[in-house]
Protein backbone atom coordinates (compact mmCIF):
# COMPACT_ATOMS: atom_id res chain seq x y z
CA UNK A 1 0.00 0.00 0.00
CA UNK A 2 1.62 3.34 -1.00
CA UNK A 3 2.58 5.72 1.79
CA UNK A 4 0.65 8.93 2.16
CA UNK A 5 2.20 12.40 1.97
CA UNK A 6 2.00 12.81 5.72
CA UNK A 7 3.90 9.56 6.26
CA UNK A 8 6.66 10.67 3.87
CA UNK A 9 7.00 14.00 5.63
CA UNK A 10 7.25 12.24 8.97
CA UNK A 11 9.98 9.99 7.67
CA UNK A 12 11.91 12.93 6.30
CA UNK A 13 11.53 14.79 9.59
CA UNK A 14 12.76 11.80 11.61
CA UNK A 15 15.77 11.37 9.31
CA UNK A 16 16.69 15.04 9.69
CA UNK A 17 16.44 14.76 13.46
CA UNK A 18 18.79 11.75 13.48
CA UNK A 19 21.34 13.68 11.38
CA UNK A 20 21.15 16.66 13.75
CA UNK A 21 21.57 14.38 16.76
CA UNK A 22 24.66 12.75 15.22
CA UNK A 23 26.20 16.18 14.53
CA UNK A 24 25.44 17.34 18.05
CA UNK A 25 26.99 14.19 19.50
CA UNK A 26 30.09 14.65 17.31
CA UNK A 27 30.60 18.26 18.42
CA UNK A 28 30.07 17.29 22.06
CA UNK A 29 32.79 14.64 21.81
CA UNK A 30 35.17 17.10 20.18
CA UNK A 31 34.57 19.71 22.89
CA UNK A 32 35.08 17.08 25.59
CA UNK A 33 38.42 16.10 24.07
CA UNK A 34 39.57 19.70 23.77
CA UNK A 35 38.50 20.73 27.27
CA UNK A 36 39.65 17.65 29.16
CA UNK A 37 42.63 18.10 31.56
CA UNK A 38 45.91 18.18 29.74
CA UNK A 39 44.49 19.26 26.39
CA UNK A 40 45.92 22.72 26.82
CA UNK A 41 49.35 21.34 27.62
CA UNK A 42 49.26 19.09 24.53
CA UNK A 43 48.63 22.11 22.30
CA UNK A 44 51.24 24.28 24.03
CA UNK A 45 53.23 26.38 21.61
CA UNK A 46 57.04 26.47 21.76
CA UNK A 47 58.35 29.21 24.06
CA UNK A 48 60.63 31.98 22.88
CA UNK A 49 63.55 33.25 24.93
CA UNK A 50 61.54 36.24 26.15
CA UNK A 51 58.70 33.98 27.31
CA UNK A 52 61.13 31.63 29.06
CA UNK A 53 62.76 34.57 30.84
CA UNK A 54 59.39 35.97 31.95
CA UNK A 55 58.36 32.60 33.36
CA UNK A 56 61.70 32.29 35.11
CA UNK A 57 61.35 35.67 36.82
CA UNK A 58 57.93 34.75 38.19
CA UNK A 59 58.49 31.11 39.14
CA UNK A 60 62.13 30.39 40.03
CA UNK A 61 62.17 29.69 43.80
CA UNK A 62 65.76 30.86 44.32
CA UNK A 63 65.01 34.19 42.66
CA UNK A 64 61.77 34.64 44.59
CA UNK A 65 63.50 33.84 47.86
CA UNK A 66 66.18 36.41 47.08
CA UNK A 67 63.56 39.12 46.61
CA UNK A 68 62.51 38.64 50.23
CA UNK A 69 65.92 39.89 51.32
CA UNK A 70 64.99 43.30 49.91
CA UNK A 71 61.73 43.31 51.88
CA UNK A 72 63.63 42.36 55.02
CA UNK A 73 66.07 45.21 54.44
CA UNK A 74 63.17 47.65 54.06
CA UNK A 75 61.75 46.39 57.36
CA UNK A 76 65.09 47.20 58.98
CA UNK A 77 64.67 50.80 57.81
CA UNK A 78 61.54 51.04 59.98
CA UNK A 79 63.44 49.70 62.99
CA UNK A 80 66.39 52.03 62.41
CA UNK A 81 64.25 55.19 62.40
CA UNK A 82 62.26 54.42 65.56
CA UNK A 83 62.50 56.88 68.45
CA UNK A 84 63.45 55.70 71.95
CA UNK A 85 60.47 54.77 74.10
CA UNK A 86 59.70 57.04 77.06
CA UNK A 87 59.81 55.49 80.53
CA UNK A 88 57.04 55.66 83.12
CA UNK A 89 57.94 55.18 86.80
CA UNK A 90 55.47 54.85 89.67
CA UNK A 91 56.89 55.27 93.18
CA UNK A 92 55.35 55.42 96.66
CA UNK A 93 56.74 56.98 99.84
CA UNK A 94 55.65 57.94 103.38
CA UNK A 95 54.54 54.45 104.43
CA UNK A 96 54.83 54.05 108.23
CA UNK A 97 56.80 51.16 109.62
CA UNK A 98 56.05 51.82 113.31
CA UNK A 99 52.82 52.76 115.18
CA UNK A 100 52.22 56.43 115.99
CA UNK A 101 50.98 56.96 119.58
CA UNK A 102 49.98 53.32 119.82
CA UNK A 103 48.03 53.40 116.55
CA UNK A 104 49.51 51.69 113.53
CA UNK A 105 48.20 53.08 110.25
CA UNK A 106 50.84 52.12 107.68
CA UNK A 107 49.13 53.64 104.61
CA UNK A 108 47.84 56.80 106.24
CA UNK A 109 50.79 58.91 105.09
CA UNK A 110 51.62 57.09 101.87
CA UNK A 111 51.76 59.22 98.74
CA UNK A 112 52.36 58.24 95.10
CA UNK A 113 54.73 59.97 92.69
CA UNK A 114 54.47 59.12 88.95
CA UNK A 115 57.38 60.24 86.77
CA UNK A 116 58.09 60.21 83.00
CA UNK A 117 61.54 60.13 81.40
CA UNK A 118 62.74 60.37 77.78
CA UNK A 119 66.18 59.79 76.26
CA UNK A 120 67.11 62.53 73.79
CA UNK A 121 69.44 61.32 71.01
CA UNK A 122 71.91 63.93 69.83
CA UNK A 123 74.03 64.43 66.71
CA UNK A 124 71.42 62.96 64.31
CA UNK A 125 71.82 59.36 65.46
CA UNK A 126 68.35 58.45 64.24
CA UNK A 127 68.89 59.96 60.80
CA UNK A 128 72.25 58.24 60.43
CA UNK A 129 70.73 54.88 61.37
CA UNK A 130 68.10 55.39 58.68
CA UNK A 131 70.71 56.33 56.08
CA UNK A 132 72.72 53.21 56.95
CA UNK A 133 69.62 51.01 56.67
CA UNK A 134 68.67 52.57 53.33
CA UNK A 135 72.16 51.84 52.03
CA UNK A 136 71.68 48.28 53.22
CA UNK A 137 68.48 48.10 51.16
CA UNK A 138 70.33 49.40 48.10
CA UNK A 139 73.03 46.76 48.60
CA UNK A 140 70.38 44.05 48.93
CA UNK A 141 68.76 45.23 45.68
CA UNK A 142 72.10 45.15 43.86
CA UNK A 143 72.87 41.71 45.25
CA UNK A 144 69.48 40.49 44.07
CA UNK A 145 70.22 41.87 40.60
CA UNK A 146 73.56 40.07 40.67
CA UNK A 147 71.83 36.83 41.67
CA UNK A 148 69.42 37.25 38.77
CA UNK A 149 72.36 37.94 36.45
CA UNK A 150 74.00 34.63 37.33
CA UNK A 151 70.77 32.65 37.21
CA UNK A 152 69.88 34.15 33.83
CA UNK A 153 73.21 32.91 32.51
CA UNK A 154 72.30 29.38 33.64
CA UNK A 155 68.87 29.80 32.08
CA UNK A 156 70.29 31.05 28.80
CA UNK A 157 72.82 28.21 28.71
CA UNK A 158 70.04 25.65 29.20
CA UNK A 159 68.00 27.37 26.48
CA UNK A 160 70.95 27.25 24.06
CA UNK A 161 71.57 23.60 24.88
CA UNK A 162 68.00 22.77 23.84
CA UNK A 163 68.41 24.65 20.55
CA UNK A 164 71.71 22.89 19.91
CA UNK A 165 70.25 19.49 20.78
CA UNK A 166 67.33 20.12 18.40
CA UNK A 167 69.71 21.12 15.62
CA UNK A 168 71.86 18.04 16.19
CA UNK A 169 68.73 15.88 16.24
CA UNK A 170 67.59 17.32 12.89
CA UNK A 171 71.02 16.63 11.38
CA UNK A 172 71.00 13.09 12.79
CA UNK A 173 67.55 12.45 11.28
CA UNK A 174 68.65 13.91 7.94
CA UNK A 175 71.82 11.83 7.92
CA UNK A 176 69.91 8.67 8.79
CA UNK A 177 67.33 9.39 6.09
CA UNK A 178 70.05 10.02 3.52
CA UNK A 179 71.86 6.86 4.50
CA UNK A 180 68.65 4.83 4.33
CA UNK A 181 68.26 6.13 0.79
CA UNK A 182 71.80 4.99 0.04
CA UNK A 183 71.03 1.55 1.48
CA UNK A 184 67.87 1.34 -0.60
CA UNK A 185 69.76 2.14 -3.78
CA UNK A 186 72.61 -0.22 -2.82
CA UNK A 187 70.13 -3.02 -2.17
CA UNK A 188 68.74 -2.60 -5.67
CA UNK A 189 72.30 -2.59 -7.04
CA UNK A 190 73.04 -5.81 -5.15
CA UNK A 191 69.93 -7.44 -6.58
CA UNK A 192 71.07 -6.36 -10.04
CA UNK A 193 74.56 -7.78 -9.40
CA UNK A 194 76.35 -4.39 -9.47
CA UNK A 195 77.86 -4.68 -5.96
CA UNK A 196 79.02 -7.60 -3.86
CA UNK A 197 77.37 -8.96 -0.72
CA UNK A 198 80.30 -7.83 1.44
CA UNK A 199 79.86 -4.22 0.30
CA UNK A 200 76.18 -4.29 1.14
CA UNK A 201 76.94 -5.79 4.55
CA UNK A 202 79.48 -3.08 5.30
CA UNK A 203 76.98 -0.42 4.32
CA UNK A 204 74.35 -1.94 6.60
CA UNK A 205 76.81 -2.16 9.48
CA UNK A 206 77.66 1.53 9.07
CA UNK A 207 74.01 2.38 9.73
CA UNK A 208 74.56 1.59 13.41
CA UNK A 209 76.58 4.81 13.77
CA UNK A 210 73.73 6.91 12.45
CA UNK A 211 71.25 5.18 14.75
CA UNK A 212 73.57 5.86 17.68
CA UNK A 213 73.83 9.52 16.69
CA UNK A 214 70.05 9.79 16.59
CA UNK A 215 69.58 8.13 19.96
CA UNK A 216 72.30 10.27 21.56
CA UNK A 217 70.70 13.44 20.16
CA UNK A 218 67.29 12.46 21.60
CA UNK A 219 68.79 11.81 25.04
CA UNK A 220 70.67 15.12 24.94
CA UNK A 221 67.47 16.97 24.04
CA UNK A 222 65.52 15.41 26.89
CA UNK A 223 68.31 16.15 29.37
CA UNK A 224 68.46 19.80 28.27
CA UNK A 225 64.69 20.15 28.63
CA UNK A 226 64.84 18.70 32.15
CA UNK A 227 67.48 21.25 33.14
CA UNK A 228 65.45 24.16 31.78
CA UNK A 229 62.22 22.95 33.40
CA UNK A 230 64.04 22.69 36.71
CA UNK A 231 65.10 26.33 36.48
CA UNK A 232 61.52 27.31 35.61
CA UNK A 233 60.13 25.19 38.47
CA UNK A 234 57.80 23.68 35.88
CA UNK A 235 56.32 20.16 35.90
CA UNK A 236 55.24 20.10 32.26
CA UNK A 237 55.85 16.69 30.59
CA UNK A 238 58.84 16.72 28.28
CA UNK A 239 56.74 15.75 25.26
CA UNK A 240 54.60 18.87 25.74
CA UNK A 241 57.46 21.31 26.34
CA UNK A 242 59.55 22.94 23.64
CA UNK A 243 61.39 26.17 22.91
CA UNK A 244 62.10 28.00 19.70
CA UNK A 245 64.75 30.52 18.73
CA UNK A 246 67.48 31.29 16.21
CA UNK A 247 70.41 28.89 16.35
CA UNK A 248 72.84 31.02 14.42
CA UNK A 249 75.62 33.55 14.93
CA UNK A 250 76.16 37.22 14.13
CA UNK A 251 79.46 38.07 12.51
CA UNK A 252 79.38 41.67 13.77
CA UNK A 253 81.15 42.24 17.10
CA UNK A 254 81.46 45.55 18.91
CA UNK A 255 84.87 46.81 20.07
CA UNK A 256 86.16 45.62 23.42
CA UNK A 257 86.08 49.13 24.92
CA UNK A 258 82.33 49.33 24.34
CA UNK A 259 81.73 46.15 26.32
CA UNK A 260 83.99 47.42 29.11
CA UNK A 261 82.09 50.67 29.38
CA UNK A 262 78.71 48.91 29.44
CA UNK A 263 79.94 46.51 32.11
CA UNK A 264 81.26 49.33 34.26
CA UNK A 265 77.83 50.98 34.14
CA UNK A 266 75.64 47.87 34.47
CA UNK A 267 77.34 45.26 36.65
CA UNK A 268 75.24 44.93 39.83
CA UNK A 269 78.07 43.41 41.88
CA UNK A 270 80.20 46.47 41.15
CA UNK A 271 77.30 48.69 42.18
CA UNK A 272 76.91 46.70 45.40
CA UNK A 273 80.64 47.12 46.14
CA UNK A 274 80.42 50.89 45.63
CA UNK A 275 77.31 51.09 47.85
CA UNK A 276 79.13 49.10 50.54
CA UNK A 277 81.82 51.80 50.64
CA UNK A 278 79.18 54.50 51.11
CA UNK A 279 77.46 52.49 53.83
CA UNK A 280 80.77 52.05 55.65
CA UNK A 281 81.25 55.83 55.64
CA UNK A 282 77.79 56.35 57.12
CA UNK A 283 78.43 53.67 59.75
CA UNK A 284 81.62 55.51 60.73
CA UNK A 285 79.66 58.74 61.17
CA UNK A 286 77.12 56.85 63.26
CA UNK A 287 79.91 55.40 65.44
CA UNK A 288 81.18 58.92 66.10
CA UNK A 289 77.67 60.09 66.95
CA UNK A 290 77.15 57.12 69.27
CA UNK A 291 80.20 58.29 71.22
CA UNK A 292 78.42 61.50 72.18
CA UNK A 293 76.36 62.01 75.38
CA UNK A 294 72.59 61.61 75.28
CA UNK A 295 70.73 63.29 78.17
CA UNK A 296 67.62 61.85 79.77
CA UNK A 297 64.90 64.36 80.70
CA UNK A 298 62.50 63.40 83.49
CA UNK A 299 59.50 65.02 85.20
CA UNK A 300 57.38 63.88 88.14
CA UNK A 301 54.35 64.86 90.17
CA UNK A 302 53.64 64.29 93.87
CA UNK A 303 50.64 64.92 96.10
CA UNK A 304 52.39 65.78 99.36
CA UNK A 305 53.10 68.84 101.44
CA UNK A 306 56.37 70.63 100.90
CA UNK A 307 58.70 71.31 103.82
CA UNK A 308 59.10 74.89 102.63
CA UNK A 309 55.37 75.37 102.12
CA UNK A 310 53.10 73.05 104.19
CA UNK A 311 50.03 74.21 102.25
CA UNK A 312 51.54 73.20 98.86
CA UNK A 313 50.28 69.63 98.64
CA UNK A 314 50.76 69.30 94.85
CA UNK A 315 54.35 69.52 93.66
CA UNK A 316 56.09 69.10 90.32
CA UNK A 317 59.76 68.27 89.73
CA UNK A 318 62.09 67.93 86.75
CA UNK A 319 65.58 66.50 86.29
CA UNK A 320 68.21 65.96 83.62
CA UNK A 321 70.41 62.87 83.66
CA UNK A 322 73.71 63.10 81.76
CA UNK A 323 75.97 60.01 81.54
CA UNK A 324 79.63 60.80 82.01
CA UNK A 325 81.50 59.37 79.00
CA UNK A 326 84.80 59.04 80.82
CA UNK A 327 85.84 55.48 79.95
CA UNK A 328 83.51 54.38 77.15
CA UNK A 329 83.43 56.86 74.28
CA UNK A 330 82.77 54.17 71.64
CA UNK A 331 86.45 54.11 70.68
CA UNK A 332 86.36 50.53 69.39
CA UNK A 333 83.49 51.09 66.98
CA UNK A 334 85.02 54.31 65.72
CA UNK A 335 88.22 52.52 64.82
CA UNK A 336 86.47 49.45 63.39
CA UNK A 337 84.20 51.45 61.10
CA UNK A 338 87.11 53.57 59.94
CA UNK A 339 89.02 50.43 58.97
CA UNK A 340 85.88 49.02 57.35
CA UNK A 341 85.86 51.94 54.91
CA UNK A 342 89.33 51.01 53.65
CA UNK A 343 88.41 47.32 53.52
CA UNK A 344 85.31 47.92 51.38
CA UNK A 345 87.28 50.27 49.16
CA UNK A 346 89.79 47.49 48.45
CA UNK A 347 86.97 45.05 47.78
CA UNK A 348 85.48 47.46 45.27
CA UNK A 349 88.83 47.63 43.45
CA UNK A 350 88.92 43.82 43.37
CA UNK A 351 85.40 43.63 41.91
CA UNK A 352 86.29 46.26 39.32
CA UNK A 353 89.31 44.22 38.24
CA UNK A 354 87.09 41.12 38.10
CA UNK A 355 84.62 42.94 35.86
CA UNK A 356 87.25 43.89 33.31
CA UNK A 357 88.76 40.41 33.48
CA UNK A 358 85.37 38.80 32.80
CA UNK A 359 84.72 41.07 29.83
CA UNK A 360 88.17 40.50 28.30
CA UNK A 361 87.93 36.73 28.73
CA UNK A 362 84.42 36.56 27.27
CA UNK A 363 85.45 38.76 24.36
CA UNK A 364 88.40 36.50 23.54
CA UNK A 365 86.19 33.39 23.62
CA UNK A 366 83.52 35.05 21.50
CA UNK A 367 86.01 36.31 18.92
CA UNK A 368 87.66 32.89 18.72
CA UNK A 369 84.31 31.23 18.02
CA UNK A 370 83.61 33.73 15.24
CA UNK A 371 87.01 33.12 13.66
CA UNK A 372 86.25 29.41 13.50
CA UNK A 373 82.65 29.83 12.33
CA UNK A 374 83.19 32.18 9.39
CA UNK A 375 85.00 29.65 7.13
CA UNK A 376 82.38 27.01 7.93
CA UNK A 377 79.59 29.23 6.63
CA UNK A 378 81.54 30.44 3.62
CA UNK A 379 83.38 27.27 2.58
CA UNK A 380 83.41 24.09 4.65
CA UNK A 381 79.68 23.28 4.76
CA UNK A 382 79.31 23.51 0.99
CA UNK A 383 82.50 21.58 0.43
CA UNK A 384 81.39 18.74 2.70
CA UNK A 385 78.10 18.35 0.79
CA UNK A 386 79.88 18.54 -2.56
CA UNK A 387 82.53 15.96 -1.62
CA UNK A 388 79.96 13.53 -0.23
CA UNK A 389 77.67 13.74 -3.26
CA UNK A 390 80.57 13.54 -5.72
CA UNK A 391 82.15 10.51 -4.07
CA UNK A 392 78.77 8.81 -3.82
CA UNK A 393 78.14 9.42 -7.53
CA UNK A 394 81.57 8.05 -8.36
CA UNK A 395 80.96 5.03 -6.12
CA UNK A 396 77.68 4.27 -7.86
CA UNK A 397 79.42 4.35 -11.24
CA UNK A 398 82.51 2.43 -10.18
CA UNK A 399 84.87 5.41 -10.00
CA UNK A 400 85.39 5.22 -6.22
CA UNK A 401 85.65 2.45 -3.66
CA UNK A 402 83.26 1.75 -0.82
CA UNK A 403 85.90 2.93 1.65
CA UNK A 404 86.11 6.29 -0.15
CA UNK A 405 82.36 6.74 0.12
CA UNK A 406 82.28 5.80 3.82
CA UNK A 407 85.13 8.23 4.53
CA UNK A 408 83.35 11.02 2.65
CA UNK A 409 80.15 10.32 4.57
CA UNK A 410 82.05 10.37 7.87
CA UNK A 411 83.74 13.65 6.96
CA UNK A 412 80.40 15.22 6.04
CA UNK A 413 78.89 14.10 9.34
CA UNK A 414 81.91 15.42 11.26
CA UNK A 415 81.76 18.82 9.54
CA UNK A 416 78.04 19.18 10.27
CA UNK A 417 78.41 18.28 13.94
CA UNK A 418 81.48 20.50 14.35
CA UNK A 419 79.59 23.42 12.88
CA UNK A 420 76.65 22.95 15.24
CA UNK A 421 79.04 22.59 18.16
CA UNK A 422 80.76 25.85 17.20
CA UNK A 423 77.42 27.66 16.91
CA UNK A 424 76.54 26.38 20.37
CA UNK A 425 79.93 27.55 21.65
CA UNK A 426 79.30 30.98 20.12
CA UNK A 427 75.88 31.31 21.75
CA UNK A 428 77.31 30.16 25.08
CA UNK A 429 80.12 32.71 24.73
CA UNK A 430 77.49 35.34 23.93
CA UNK A 431 75.69 34.41 27.14
CA UNK A 432 79.01 34.64 28.95
CA UNK A 433 79.47 38.14 27.54
CA UNK A 434 76.00 39.12 28.72
CA UNK A 435 76.93 37.77 32.15
CA UNK A 436 80.18 39.75 32.12
CA UNK A 437 78.48 42.98 31.04
CA UNK A 438 75.52 42.58 33.39
CA UNK A 439 72.75 42.87 30.80
CA UNK A 440 71.80 41.43 27.42
CA UNK A 441 74.04 42.99 24.77
CA UNK A 442 74.10 39.99 22.40
CA UNK A 443 70.90 38.09 21.66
Amino acid sequence: MPASRSDSAALRWNGGQRVMMRKTLWWSCMLTLLLRPGAEGQNQLPLTWEQVRDRFETSNPTLLAGKMNIDEAKAEEITAYLRPNPTLTLSADGTQIAPHKGVWQPFAGTFESPSVGYLHERQHKRELRLDSAQKGTSIASSQQADLERNLLFNLRSAFVQILQAKAVLDVAKANLGYYDHVLSVSTEQYKAGDIAQIDLDRLELQRVQFEADLQSAEVSLRTSKIQLLQLLNDRTPLEQFDVVGPFDFNEQLQPLDEFRKMAFDARPDLQAAAESVEKAKIDHQLAIANGSTDPTFSAWYTHNSSNNNPFATDTLGVSVGVPLRIFDRNQGEKLRTKLDIDRNDRLRDAVEAQVFGDVDSSYATLNSALILLRPYRVKYLQQAVKVRDTVYFSYQHGGASLLDFLNAESEYRSVQLNYLSLVGSYLTAASQMNLAVGREVIR
